[in-house]
């Protein structure tokens, strides 16, 4: 399974923003907001699943979208499942370490 992740590091801030494979470039529907799964935000390297969590783990500010990762997120104890919010039937969440 792929996810495509992109990482962008400001001094000491790291922003990881990661999504399944097959989610890049759609947009989600939800009520009247339309949240697209922006290439130039969430487009960058293609890694297994496994590789994306580690690199989840580096961040200061991390934002998933899709069942696959956002699931392997949850199962390595990284954000709770009562934080992820569902757009569409797709999963979204955020981390934000201070």
């Amino acid at each position: 399974m792929e996810v495509s992740i992109n990482i962008i590091k400001q001094g000491r801030h790291v922003l990881v923003a990661a999504c399944d494979l097959n989610l890049l470039g759609k947009t989600l529907k939800f009520g009247k907001i339309n949240f697209e799964v922006r290439r130039n935000f969430y487009g960058g390297s293609i890694v297994n699943v496994e590789e994306a969590v580690n690199l989840i783990k580096q961040g200061t500010s991390v934002n998933l979208v899709g069942p696959m990762i956002v699931k392997r997120v949850i199962e390595a104890g990284l954000i709770h499942p009562q934080a992820v919010l569902d757009i569409s039937g797709i999963p979204h969440a955020q981390i934000m370490k201070l």
